[in-house]
């Protein structure tokens, strides 16, 4: 049985919904370190390439439907929220729907997908043709690939992290002794780990629908409600929209950080590292933010959505004051375990002293990306992030040239606060108008 819409908004409720969800990102470094070192058995760096390129492009192509997970998680939340049990596992359909279908195009258009892929990111030729083997068996994986982003918003949205996290262990861990059989036992190489990815994938979807279960029983007439069908297509556009923006402005901070030489690149690819290991550590709290103000909204309970606010931001900020202080004080530490090469350790350490504050910075950015997708705000987020876009567009024009690598840094960090400046002034006339 469900949590009562109305259940108290504690700090262990908040704790129980992002634990596991952090402990879920974790897996994920880790298989695509075991991807890697078995790969890299077979003596060649072709295949280590190949293999890289393959995935870069699969989840390119993928994260264009992201905004499934985040749209499922914010529409199922308020109706659960609201007792609308049937509107709530209608959008967990409509949202497998999308999924099944988006991967079925990606299947059907492969040839022209790839032939795109390595025009504008082209490898040498021994390279092109292991990659597209792998993209070959790969891209049979789309339909359940996109099918699990609604299924992992919607367990989201129900407050099930335990069930998101059974599934990433399961799938990351099949696909770990699957690579290892495959191609360390049967010799199968580059088939052999896109083949384990292959099947994981769809055991995956399989052990996703059979924990939403309960969830895939709605009427015809409910599936196909005209103002339910707009409303979703609403958000999940809004959605889709901000972050394609979002990956530009960081697209362009990997491009504009090629310009300024070999060592200062890899001097950010490292410190990036740093960023994304705040990303899974904090999204937890983030998406507690989702699920918890989704609900208080659908139930109209303006305490509740007060509550989630304050104890998200609690758990948030202390989590962003933490990280911090483990990358001031082994910062420099952490970096050398990422490279050897002495010029990239002293310019990384140069530039260390942003990655210590990005976390506080960030935090109050990412957490309210979070309410906003559970109150479902979307129009909101989409015009706020068009705005920063813009500033962080006029920023880099002026502190890239003005003050290189650090001007390039400022940039971002600049985005993160207008991102967190931008939502936190519109959140109050939001709060009032969905919980009133």
């Amino acid at each position: 049985m469900e949590q009562a819409a109305r259940a108290p908004i504690t700090h262990r409720r908040v704790f129980r919904i992002a634990v596991p969800i952090v402990l879920s990102n974790a897996t994920v470094p880790l298989l695509g370190a075991v991807n890697t070192g078995v790969i890299g058995q077979m003596g060649q760096a072709a295949p280590i390439g190949a293999v890289g390129v393959g995935a870069v492009i699969l989840a390119s192509f993928y994260w264009i439907f992201s905004f499934l997970r985040m749209g499922t998680t914010g529409l199922a939340a308020q109706a659960q929220g609201r007792g609308a049990l049937d509107e709530r596992n209608a959008v967990l359909i409509r949202a497998l729907l999308i999924g099944i279908a988006a991967g079925l195009v990606l299947v059907l258009t492969q040839g022209a997908l790839f032939w795109g892929a390595f025009r504008l990111a082209p490898a040498s030729a021994e390279v092109e043709t292991m990659a597209r083997q792998y993209l070959a068996i790969r891209i049979w994986g789309a339909p359940a690939t996109i099918a699990l982003y609604a299924v992992t918003g919607w367990l989201l949205a129900l407050e099930r992290t335990r069930g998101v996290l059974l599934l990433q262990l399961w799938m990351n861990g099949l696909n770990i002794c699957l690579d290892l059989w495959f191609v360390l036992g049967l010799g199968w190489g580059i088939p052999g780990v896109a083949s384990a990815t292959l099947i994981a994938e769809w055991s995956g979807l399989a052990l996703g629908l059979w924990l939403c279960r309960d969830g895939l029983r709605a009427g015809g007439a409910r599936l196909l409600d005209r103002l339910a069908l707009r409303r979703m297509a609403g958000v999940n556009g809004d959605i889709m929209i901000r972050s394609v923006l979002l990956q530009g402005s960081f697209t362009a901070f990997l491009f504009f950080g090629a310009g300024l030489g070999d060592v200062t690149l890899a001097a950010n690819q490292v410190l990036l590292q740093f960023v994304e290991v705040t990303a899974y550590a904090l999204d937890g709290f983030a998406f507690a933010a989702e699920t918890l103000v989704g609900q208080a909204v659908g139930a109209r309970w303006r305490e509740g959505v007060r509550q989630s606010v304050r104890i998200s931001f609690q758990w948030g900020i202390g989590g962003a004051l933490a990280l911090s202080t483990v990358f001031a004080l082994a910062g420099p530490a952490m970096i050398d375990l990422m490279t050897t090469a002495p010029d990239v350790r002293e310019t990384a350490r140069h530039f260390l002293w942003w990655l210590v504050a990005a976390p506080l910075i960030g935090i109050v950015s990412w957490i309210y990306d979070g309410i906003f997708i559970g109150a479902t705000a979307t129009r909101e987020m989409r015009n706020a992030m068009v705005l920063c876009v813009a500033i962080y567009a006029a920023a880099l024009a002026l502190l890239l040239p003005a003050f290189g690598n650090h001007g390039l840094w400022a940039a971002l960090m600049l985005l993160n606060v207008l991102r967190g400046a931008t939502l936190a002034r519109r959140w109050p006339a939001i709060e009032a108008r969905l919980s009133a």
